[in-house]
């Protein structure tokens, strides 16, 4: 019997490239992923992301939050496409999803001793601890309700996300295995986006771009100013 979605999202995520497309929400969105045939599930998640004052891993695109008390590391991949010119490609993020706690300080500590001298590579500490060790403090935190649909033919899951500080933007993802085909997974997309009649050549804001905008401007003009955002 072949694996449900959900089951096989979860054996990926450990290695594994996220490519996604935001997309914003309107009135006939959800009515367009009903007619599509896609299965749904609703649930609702707290995220809580950690940088340094100096913002050392948002500056690098490296972005630490824990969720559902699980800590992830998304950092951007390296992986490039045919199609990297390609419309598909431009509307699109991708990033390397690390949910292996272990990694995720191995990672965020070489991050940290790039940019700090004296920072020790050693991170047996436990609980949390080593946030306090490594100067990270929480900078963002909220609330999401989300509504998931899987085109199961595709491997695509469609997420609506809202916000609790009042933004609501929509998400078309494929996960690709650690050195997988990423042009298929673009592809994928794209094909998705048209049968939700999605149109226009620019990137949609994320939640935390929303976010930093409205309540940490300074965090977000940094990172605008270094192209991270």
């Amino acid at each position: 019997m072949p694996l449900r979605y959900w089951d096989r999202k979860t054996r990926l995520l450990e290695m594994s490239v996220e490519v996604e497309r935001k997309f914003l929400c309107n009135a006939d969105t959800l009515k367009t992923l009903e007619e599509i045939g896609a299965s749904v599930r609703q649930h609702q998640f707290h995220d809580q992301y950690y940088d340094s004052p100096k913002f050392d891993l948002t500056l690098r695109d490296a972005w630490l939050r824990k969720r559902k008390g699980c800590w992830e590391l998304k950092c951007p991949t390296t992986e490039k496409t045919s199609g990297e010119q390609s419309k598909a490609a431009a509307l699109c993020t991708r990033y390397k999803e690390i949910t292996n706690l272990p990694e995720i300080q191995q990672r965020v500590t070489k991050i940290m001793k790039d940019n700090c001298e004296d920072t020790e590579t050693s991170l047996s500490l436990e609980g949390e601890a080593w946030l306090s060790k490594m100067n990270l403090v929480c900078f963002a935190e909220f609330t999401t309700v989300r509504r998931s649909f899987v085109l199961e033919e595709e491997g695509v899951q469609i997420d609506l996300d809202q916000a609790d500080f009042g933004y609501c933007v929509g998400e078309i993802e494929v996960l690709v295995p650690e050195g997988g085909d990423v042009q298929s997974a673009l592809e994928k997309i794209e094909r998705t986006a048209q049968k939700l009649g999605l149109s226009g050549d620019q990137r949609i804001e994320g939640k935390m771009n929303v976010y930093l905008k409205r309540y940490n401007p300074k965090h977000y003009e940094k990172l605008m100013s270094q192209h991270i955002l």
